[in-house]
């Protein structure tokens, strides 16, 4: 707590004034061009690691950066906050992009792998289940990776799937005014991976990497 109230005064006196003019327009709306999903986990900081400023992201953090699936009614399958931050960003930001990122030795998928049932927590057991069905899409062979991290790309990928569920997000994708991205951010390094989907796999984010997503955008 310490740490947080000395850095609001060290953000009014050396970064706030370089803010102001910024702060002062977004006050009069947001317009970000992405969802970013990620897990609520203290070490995953997106606007660092991506280098983005205050109204380029709107954010859904939660533990496992999960999304419970939509229902055939149009509602969500679980608690409506998630799919609220969806409705909100794609029917009313107009966003084009949905950014799913996941992360390494995520306490979530350790709670998975060894079976969610065994935790005492009654609410964080019960939102868990939304991320079960990403053991399903586990190979045999987890090559380089530990099983805990290749679990938590794989969610990573089934919770693309889950988006996918909504119609709003359907509707978009099928006519061209949305893409939904998968990314994994390693860190031991600070390296952010992204799905390339024509290689089955995620790779490094790199200056190539980069232009090949920036081409696909364009």
């Amino acid at each position: 707590m310490k740490k947080l109230v000395n850095g609001i005064v060290e953000f009014r006196q050396k970064v706030l004034p370089g803010y102001r003019e910024k702060f002062a327009q977004l006050a009069l709306g947001q317009s970000p061009d992405s969802l970013f999903i990620a897990c609520s986990d203290s070490r995953v900081v997106p606007n660092l690691f991506a280098s983005t400023d205050p109204g380029d992201l709107f954010v859904i953090r939660n533990v496992g950066n999960l999304i419970p699936c939509c229902g055939e009614n149009g509602h969500s399958t679980a608690d409506e906050s998630e799919a609220a931050a969806i409705e909100f960003a794609t029917m009313t930001l107009n966003i084009s992009n949905i950014i799913v990122c996941g992360h390494s030795e995520c306490g979530a998928m350790h709670a998975i792998l060894e079976d969610r049932e065994k935790i005492q927590a009654p609410n964080l057991r019960s939102w868990l289940r939304h991320g079960e069905p990403s053991l399903q899409r586990m190979p045999a062979d987890a090559g380089h990776l530990s099983r805990v991290n290749l679990l938590s790309q794989m969610n990573v990928l089934q919770q693309m799937e889950h988006l996918r569920s909504y119609p709003g997000v359907q509707e978009r994708l099928s006519d061209g005014r949305l893409q939904i991205h998968g990314w994994w951010f390693e860190l031991s390094t600070a390296d952010v991976y992204a799905f390339e989907e024509s290689l089955n796999r995620f790779i490094l984010l790199d200056e190539a990497e980069a232009l090949r997503i920036l081409e696909r955008l364009d």
